[in-house]
């Protein structure tokens, strides 16, 4: 879901991949790795990735949690 939603916002933003892996401070793999789900982020990566999305942690999980309610709806 975290990865759902930090490519949902940086499409929607027209950020790259690398754009964001600048922002923060990380390797475009690693921002590759989140999207995909085969890396969860710290919190301390959560906060860095929502300053290169400009983005609210709040309003950030507000999404996260928008989203695991359609997969809780889902089951």
């Amino acid at each position: 879901m975290i990865g759902k939603t930090v490519k949902a916002i940086r499409i929607k933003q027209g950020l790259s991949q690398e754009d964001l892996a600048h922002e923060c401070n990380v390797d475009r793999s690693y921002i590759s790795m989140i999207e995909v789900g085969r890396n969860e982020p710290s919190v301390t990566k959560i906060f860095d990735l929502c300053k290169g999305l400009k983005n609210k942690p709040s309003d950030f999980f507000k999404l996260i949690e928008i989203e695991y309610e359609k997969a809780w709806e889902s089951e």
